[in-house]
């Protein structure tokens, strides 16, 4: 099979994306309060190696509905922010969001590698689960690299590694195996994923919009090629991973209102606590090649020649 082109990358993002905007927020549990700023500020931390400090001016790639922006401008982590996605659903539901939190942020619709900014505009260039959707990752980076001003910042986290990604598949396989049992302990009727149009087009497509997978060596080569320095990938959540994983396939098979309220909270309260562990124990000592996430960041040097 031929590859996909880069339009038509493009075009399955933007259906997708459009289709999943409205009940985003709620599929994967996003919160604004205090919970998501925590999460947010603690993996941009991960990211550069330190406690973030305050980016005057920041720009986000593939912002979707808002999750780290909204968080990170309520945190005051960013000053004016600048949020930029290809797909309009998507950033509908984040300026709803901001417009509801009483939040000041620019919603831009753009690509990725044509950056409608004037050079040396930002402070921080940053994104989450991201650069995995993008068509031209060269052409992205080198466009990183123009906009942000010297010794500023770019933090991406959330891009699955190629490793963790197989590993990820057999806790899906084996919840798609145990998912008629558990429909039955949790007296759940099975979802009919195919009972509307825009459900059915959506599943087909979500299968469609991941085009990479990386390794730490191919996402500290993005940066360097593109004139960045300092670049470092850390690793993020492996237990936690195959956890949410399990349970999100199992809850996918069920109507979602037939999933009861004791199971979610289990589900939730499960995934914090491995994740702590995996952030206390392994990421330590585990190279980050196996865990399900890779974090990068890379700074613009401050003598440019």
């Amino acid at each position: 099979m031929a590859p996909a082109t880069a339009d038509k990358i493009r075009d399955v993002n933007i259906r997708y994306h459009d289709l999943a905007a409205a009940d985003y927020d709620a599929k994967w549990g996003i919160d604004y309060g205090e919970p998501g700023q925590t999460q947010v500020t603690g993996k941009l931390a991960k990211a550069l190696g330190d406690e973030p400090g305050r980016y005057q001016r920041a720009l986000e790639i593939g912002a979707g509905t808002g999750y780290f922006t909204l968080n990170l401008v309520r945190a005051g982590v960013i000053g004016e922010a600048v949020a930029t996605d290809i797909s309009p659903g998507m950033l509908g539901t984040l300026s709803a969001s901001a417009e509801r939190l009483g939040l000041d942020v620019r919603a831009v619709r753009c690509e990725a590698d044509r950056l409608p900014f004037p050079d040396e505009s930002f402070d921080l260039v940053f994104g989450h689960a991201v650069l995995h959707h993008l068509p031209d990752l060269e052409a992205a980076f080198a466009e990183f690299r123009r906009v942000l001003k010297p010794g500023g910042a770019i933090a991406f986290c959330g891009e699955p590694s190629r490793y963790g990604d197989l590993i990820s598949q057999v806790p899906k396989r084996a919840a798609v195996a145990l998912a008629p049992a558990w429909r039955r302990l949790m007296r759940a009727t099975k979802r009919d994923y195919f009972a509307q149009p825009d459900d059915r087009e959506e599943a087909n497509l979500e299968w469609l919009v991941d085009v990479h997978a990386f390794t730490p060596r191919k996402l500290v080569a993005l940066a360097h090629d593109a004139g960045l320095g300092d670049a470092r990938v850390t690793g993020e959540e492996l237990t936690a991973t195959w956890f949410g994983w399990m349970n999100r396939t199992l809850e996918a098979t069920a109507e979602p209102e037939g999933v009861p309220w004791l199971w979610r909270q289990y589900a939730y309260r499960g995934y914090l606590s491995l994740q702590a562990l995996d952030r206390a124990v392994l990421e330590q000592r585990l190279p980050a090649a196996i865990f399900y996430n890779l974090l990068i960041s890379a700074r613009k040097p401050v003598s440019v020649t």
